[in-house]
């Protein structure tokens, strides 16, 4: 096996790389598979998670956001039940609330791009680092090094660093070096890049369309840069690179391309031998239909393996999942060598975490005061910080701002999109408070009960009964939609700004950074990034004037549209 332990990214040392080795010749071709699968936790119940831990000896396990102490609870237990030490893994993307519902939700990537500071991304990195490690995570599925080069695209938007390679990979290494300090393994996601096709890879296989030659000065380069700077793992993602494969299979067919997942060639001779990955390979969830899709699951499973991924992520049916990998060694399809080599690289991750010594001492999972580290004081200050200094101005055509109360006293709100999610809360209520905080006379678009009759009233009278009206857009990015643009509703376009010209209007998305492109027609819109409380605090000091607008767009929030720049 050409499995260098003792260089980049493991740096493991004699006592390490023993462990290693010991540990691996200890386990049985059953153990081995086992170690190959990191299922999702789906319930907190002790019995089912012993059988799991007991019967399949899986090698991680990933849970999504919970109580801090109800999570830390579960990972206890995990650990005290697996012979092997768990890798613990979380979705730490914005923060500690990607594992701890009463984590700190720092702030979306583009919100921490928009700083345009690297140390702002260093502290997201502590951030989710420190607070991971609180509730017993090691290695988070983070940072997305994906770029925005579609703005149609409904799955990286703001959980991108944005749309400029140079500032993605300075802010990923930056965020990166915040999480290992504070002793989590970085996962960088989604290999070979997401964000130039306008499909969600949750839904299909999707396609990163660039040429070989635009790859490599895109993709590619933030790849380098990762893997020099000491990433320890890449989390491969079901999306076709059409033109590198055509590149290192010559003439393979149209229906032979596979994602990158299934694709041998882009594992081992673009990840790992062109840009030197050493170190773990792990799926994407493979419960998605770009997976799915692509190839007969018994077929499929032991085939992911044999393509070069290290680690399987997630399960249809983990017991199903685990008798297809075992047929695949079988019949051929995936080999005992490929299986120990896979599993050689997880101990190695483990190792290199020290998890064997952590397991020794019984701190794998922190005491209980460890969970005061959740929205620790000077993580909410950083928090704010963020806030502050990326919210961003896109234009004020005008100069309508700063508002005064005196002139703008009565406001017409509308709150777009704000269902919240598994990671965020609904923040309109908290923007209503707000605003009558500072003063103002607050009128809600009711979209459950909309009064269509209004829609027939008087403009004069519209522009007697309001002094401006404000839209806030909590559009947010998720998985298994198609898009996240405006849904105006569906009679009439009740909500449709058709007021722009009567009455003083100000737009401000805490999500997706292109509304624009939609509502052209209004004059004063501001980008905020962030669906969280210290966000909208920011974004009300600014219209009143209280401090400017410092926010540097990372991606470009016209959609190169003419007519909305205009």
């Amino acid at each position: 096996m050409m499995v260098d332990l003792a260089v980049k990214p493991f740096y493991l040392n004699e006592e390490e790389m023993r462990w290693v080795h010991d540990t691996l010749n200890a386990m049985d071709v059953r153990e081995k598979v086992g170690q190959l699968f990191c299922p999702i936790g789906l319930t907190d119940d002790r019995e089912q998670l012993g059988a799991i831990v007991k019967g399949i000896k899986p090698g991680g396990m990933m849970f999504r956001p919970g109580p801090g102490e109800q999570v830390q609870d579960v990972h206890r237990y995990l650990q005290e039940q697996s012979r092997i030490p768990l890798l613990l893994a979380a979705n730490l993307e914005a923060g500690g609330n990607g594992i701890a519902t009463d984590g700190t939700y720092f702030g979306k990537p583009l919100q921490v791009a928009a700083t345009n500071r690297e140390e702002t991304a260093y502290r997201l990195g502590l951030v989710a680092g420190r607070e991971g490690r609180a509730v017993g995570c090691n290695w988070s599925f983070a940072p997305v090094v994906d770029i925005d080069v579609n703005c149609y695209n409904p799955i990286t938007n703001v959980r991108t660093f944005g749309s400029d390679p140079s500032k993605v990979a300075a802010m990923a290494k930056a965020y990166a070096k915040g999480l290992r300090e504070s002793g989590l393994a970085a996962a960088v996601k989604h290999f070979p890049g997401d964000g130039v096709d306008e499909r969600d890879q949750h839904l299909l296989s999707s396609v990163n369309s660039l040429s070989v030659e635009q790859w490599e000065e895109t993709f590619g380069e933030v790849y380098r840069e990762l893997i020099e700077a000491g990433a320890g793992s890449v989390m491969v993602g079901h999306i076709m690179l059409p033109a590198y494969s055509r590149k290192l299979v010559p003439g393979i067919a149209d229906d032979e391309l596979m994602p990158a997942t299934l694709a041998p060639e882009l594992i081992r001779q673009l990840l790992r031998g062109q840009l030197g990955f050493n170190g773990l390979v792990v799926t994407d969830a493979t419960a998605m239909a770009g997976f799915m899709m692509a190839e007969k699951r018994e077929i499929a499973v032991p085939k992911a393996i044999a393509s070069g991924c290290d680690m399987f992520l997630f399960n249809k049916n983990i017991e199903e999942d685990f008798a297809f990998m075992m047929q695949g060694i079988a019949s051929g399809i995936l080999t005992l060598e490929r299986v120990d080599e896979a599993v050689l690289r997880i101990l190695a991750l483990k190792a290199s975490l020290g998890l064997h010594r952590q397991q020794r001492e019984g701190t794998l999972v922190p005491e209980r005061e460890a969970l005061t580290m959740l929205q620790h004081e000077e993580h909410v200050a950083w928090a704010k910080a963020c806030a502050e200094q990326s919210v961003t101005l896109v234009q004020d055509k005008l100069r309508l701002l700063p508002l005064a109360v005196e002139t703008h006293k009565r406001v017409l709100l509308y709150v777009l999109g704000d269902r919240g999610g598994h990671r965020s809360a609904p923040i309109g209520h908290y923007m209503i408070g707000r605003l009558r905080e500072e003063g103002f006379e607050v009128s809600v678009f009711d979209r459950e009960n909309v009064d269509f009759a209004s829609l027939f009233g008087s403009v004069k009278a519209f522009r007697e009964q309001y002094d401006w009206v404000l839209y806030l857009a909590n559009v947010e990015t998720a998985s298994n939609q198609t898009t996240v643009r405006i849904q105006w509703e569906p009679f009439m376009a009740a909500d449709v700004p058709w007021f722009v010209r009567e009455v003083p209007t100000v737009f401000v998305s805490v999500a997706n950074p292109y509304h624009l492109f939609d509502v052209p027609q209004i004059g004063t819109y501001i980008n905020a990034y962030s669906g969280n409380e210290m966000t909208i605090d920011a974004v009300i000091g600014k219209l009143l004037g209280g401090s400017a607008f410092k926010g540097v767009s990372p991606v470009d929030p016209f959609s190169g549209a003419w007519e909305v720049k205009a």
